[in-house]
């Protein structure tokens, strides 16, 4: 695995860190509660207060007290948490990308290789080249093309059978039958830099055989020059990336709509599709979906071979990891937050909490509760029968940032497939 973090800023982060227990908010309320306070940096802000809630069960149950912090819309994990290290202020416990705890992981978190939990989810863990664990997989979450069943059938008029689309060509078709019968432009896509830099633009890493190592390849051959344009996954991408933008929702201005509208279009069927991960279940609730309603995912098709592996399943993996701090927090605290993985894993309220109140799949083997949401229940099932590929691309911190902007342009037609291949190229090369 590549480390998302430079040498020299390790070297900064250390000389500034303290090696006292965490501060602030954590000991100004251990007096409060029966046991130690300990801290949650908590970078799925979807969730955010499903977790403030699981917290006071978890008080309740142990007397241990959790604070919740939440990391701000937009706002990269990584700045936050080194900014936190910086400020001798650091989580126990810190929910990030898995770029970061790699590159984070060695310097600052407690090996967890013979945690309990581990037991459940040897498959579902990131180890370093010493074998060595950092971090627990809080969840698995897949990404596709999100269909609206009940949107689709309302204008074409007969069933939709998902799995008869298995290529780019066919998912064309399906959008231009929408559009003569009525509606327009059936796609959202969303603006964000982060789900253009990561959530999109990543299927040309994930797709290079389906694996994480295979995605390190690809971008190993990035960094030593190789031409995006020469890439086949690169040009396959572009080609659905830009039927997306043929038929988007937002046409007119595709950089003045946000988020949170297009949880709105697809929960009530303006839109039909929208490429997005299963993370989006509690915001499409928010903008009225229910649980009843028909929704589940294509693949991100890439080409027309429907023999394809990417034609045929989702990118799926655990995507948040959590690691405990060994730098400034106690000998208590990091006990107390070892407690809480492993209540996470084996307590019949901690396993309740995270499927049915933070809609996550979780990561290990024995939590076998069903989720509540549809695209929870269509991607477990995916993942089942072999429709899923377990790629989760390493990449810096910046990438969704950098990427992202460069995505942007493109979405809004500033730049060229060309354009945005070069700067694809320089961003890596500028990575040795």
């Amino acid at each position: 695995m590549r480390k998302a973090l430079t040498v020299a800023i390790v070297a900064m982060l250390a000389l500034s860190l303290f090696a006292g227990g965490s501060k602030d908010a954590a000991e100004t309320t251990a007096s409060a509660s029966k046991g130690p306070s300990i801290t949650l940096l908590n970078s799925k802000g979807e969730i955010q207060t499903a977790l403030e809630a699981m917290a006071k069960t978890y008080e309740k149950q142990t007397g241990v007290h959790m604070d919740v912090i939440s990391c701000g819309e937009g706002e990269v994990p990584y700045t936050k948490i080194t900014t936190m290290y910086n400020s001798g202020n650091a989580p126990t416990l810190a929910m990030l990308d898995p770029t970061d705890v790699v590159g984070l992981g060695e310097h600052f978190a407690l090996d967890l290789s013979g945690e309990k939990w581990m037991e459940e989810n040897e498959n579902m863990v990131t180890r370093t080249a010493d074998g060595k664990v950092y971090g627990f997989p809080f969840c698995v979450e897949g990404r596709g093309i999100i269909y609206n069943a009940d949107a689709i059938e309302k204008v074409i008029g007969r069933e939709f059978d998902p799995s008869s689309i298995k290529s780019t060509s066919a998912f064309a078709d399906l959008l231009a039958e929408l559009r003569a019968k009525g509606m327009k432009y059936p796609v959202f896509v969303a603006m964000e830099d982060w789900s253009l830099g990561a959530h999109q633009l990543g299927y040309i890493y994930d797709t290079y055989d389906g694996t994480t190592d295979g995605s390190a390849d690809i971008i190993n051959q990035l960094k030593a020059g190789l031409d995006p344009l020469t890439y086949d996954r690169y040009n396959q991408f572009i080609d659905t990336f830009n039927l997306l933008v043929e038929y988007n929702y937002g046409h007119l201005d595709p950089l003045g709509v946000n988020y949170d509208e297009g949880c709105i279009l697809l929960a009530e069927g303006e839109v039909a599709f929208w490429s997005n991960g299963s993370w989006v279940w509690l915001d499409l609730v928010t903008g009225g979906a229910t649980e009843d309603q028909d929704m589940g995912f294509l693949p991100f098709f890439l080409g027309d071979d429907e023999d394809d592996f990417a034609n045929n399943g989702m990118q799926a993996g655990p995507t948040k990891v959590i690691m405990i701090d060994r730098i400034q927090a106690t000998a208590e605290q990091q006990q107390a937050a070892k407690d809480f993985l492993n209540w996470l894993v084996y307590d019949a309220e901690g396993q309740r909490q995270l499927v049915e109140e933070c809609s996550i799949i979780p990561s290990s083997a024995n939590n076998t509760i069903p989720s509540a949401s549809p695209l929870g229940r269509d991607m477990v099932n995916k993942m089942a029968n072999g429709q899923s590929y377990p790629s989760v691309f390493i990449a810096p911190s910046d990438h969704w940032s950098l990427m992202g902007a460069s995505m942007q342009k493109y979405l809004a037609g500033r730049s060229s497939k060309e354009q945005l291949a070069s700067e694809l190229s320089s961003y890596w090369k500028n990575q040795k």
